[in-house]
């Protein structure tokens, strides 16, 4: 199999025929002879190889954002590659990244393409993955920051969703209260309703199928949830 051949595996035929295509085909040549290319399925049925391959073009778009790369980017997308895909994987994708890096990359394009073939949760996974690449260097910038806007918009997400996870690395004083969408008026009620809610939207459960390091990966946006709601137990004394 070529150098690539195992993330481009496994039901990515549908990048080929739009944006992310374009940045990948360079990359396409070294696999295509040798794999088998899955075409013709149906959108939304997110497999693995669609993620990771999603994930690693927005992370470079994210990367290049400000005007620079920098080594706590790369590292963090190292540590987090890693972990989720052990260190042959890691290592691969991490190569495969250098190279898209070098590539210019049509967000907007790129974006409506991804909405297309993967199903919301896997896009939720993706936002969260970006914030962190964003904060690696301790802080999000501007230009990061807008291009986040920018993708959580193109890539259908909705407000809430996206102002929850956004309250999970940008901290303010009602933090809490924003991971759970809510504002600091609301009930006690209205408070345990919405974490009920949240609970099974972020449930590392609903990304099962990209593979059980994925599924561990998504524990810190489902924990952040559930620290959320004790932390508004905690403030307002109640069960």
């Amino acid at each position: 199999m070529g150098k690539y051949g195992k993330w481009i595996a496994g039901g990515l035929g549908w990048a080929f025929l739009g944006p992310i295509g374009g940045v990948l085909g360079y990359l396409v040549g070294s696999a295509f002879d040798t794999v088998e290319i899955e075409t013709g399925r149906k959108a939304g049925n997110t497999r693995q190889g669609d993620f990771v391959m999603s994930l690693l073009v927005l992370v470079a778009a994210v990367m290049k954002a400000d005007g620079k790369v920098l080594r706590s980017e790369l590292d963090y997308v190292k540590t987090y590659l890693v972990r989720s895909f052990g260190p042959g994987r890691a290592a691969d994708a991490t190569t495969m990244l250098k190279d898209i890096l070098k590539q210019n990359i049509q967000v907007d394009d790129v974006c409506r393409q991804i909405q297309a073939n993967l199903d919301y949760s896997s896009r939720l996974q993706l936002m969260h993955f970006l914030f962190g690449i964003a904060q690696a260097d301790g802080s999000i910038s501007t230009a990061e920051q807008n291009l986040i806007d920018k993708i959580s918009y193109y890539l259908g997400i909705q407000s809430a969703d996206f102002s929850s996870i956004k309250s999970m690395f940008v901290q303010d004083t009602d933090v809490s209260y924003k991971i759970l969408g809510l504002s600091k008026d609301v009930s006690n009620d209205e408070v345990k309703k919405a974490y009920k809610k949240m609970a099974v939207k972020y449930h590392p459960d609903k990304v099962s199928y990209l593979g059980e390091d994925v599924q561990n990966a998504a524990k810190e946006k489902f924990q952040k949830v559930s620290e959320a709601f004790e932390q508004i137990k905690k403030e307002r004394g109640f069960a």
